[in-house]
């Protein structure tokens, strides 16, 4: 089941990504377009709604809002359907980005630390702290990069080639740099400190929706 589960949750990322592209570029029906765009922010609002103290008043409220923003905003969002990728694009990575740094402040445990404690619980040695706290900066200054990257390119290239960039390589981009730092990993950490794909995974589904970036160091 989980095995089908990936699957799917691959499947339709590729075809988020086509669709992004294609809007991007000017192709398609840009109503279904827009739509497309604006559920995950819809999403995503009600997801927060419901972590309020009333969720039902509040997701209420955010769906009333929503509704009348985009009834005002639809003509203007037809003829800039690109600025709502990039928004969203650009918001994503800043986010990470923040998540990623803000982990490093004093008081903290870094999110590459706290993924660590998920796979092996107990006391990390010094090399592993000091290196997963180094990934954990290069993952904020990579996603940081990425959306500099980003916005030079839809100031001053063509939407075509923006979108190449921010819908249909930011996947991959992502995955080669986590295989660089895998590879990295092999070469600084000994044995004992290196977990298995196998053991990431295992941990990942144990620890599902937990926000490493929050945990205080003991």
């Amino acid at each position: 089941m989980t095995c089908w589960r990936n699957a799917l949750a691959v499947a339709l990322l590729l075809l988020w990504a086509v669709s992004a592209h294609l809007a991007s570029t000017g192709v398609g029906p840009i109503d279904l377009h827009i739509a497309v765009a604006v559920t995950p922010l819809a999403f995503s609002a009600l997801l927060l709604a419901f972590q309020m103290p009333w969720p039902g008043l509040a997701a209420s409220l955010v769906a009333g809002v929503s509704a009348l923003v985009l009834a005002v905003a639809w003509p203007w969002l037809r003829g800039h359907v690109t600025w709502l990728y990039y928004l969203q694009h650009l918001g994503a990575h800043l986010a990470l980005a923040a998540w990623f740094a803000r982990s490093l402040r004093a008081g903290r445990e870094p999110v590459v630390s706290a993924m660590a404690r998920m796979i092996a619980p107990g006391p990390l040695s010094a090399r592993t702290r000091r290196y997963t706290r180094s990934v954990t900066l290069a993952w904020a200054l990579f996603l940081a990069g990425n959306a500099l990257v980003s916005t030079l390119l839809f100031a001053w290239a063509p939407a075509e080639v923006w979108s190449v960039h921010a819908n249909l390589l930011t996947g991959p981009l992502l995955g080669v740099f986590f295989l660089l730092e895998m590879l990295v990993r092999q070469r600084v950490l000994p044995p004992e400190d290196r977990p298995s794909i196998k053991d990431v995974a295992r941990a990942w589904q144990a620890q599902r929706g937990r926000s490493p970036a929050s945990d205080r160091v003991a």
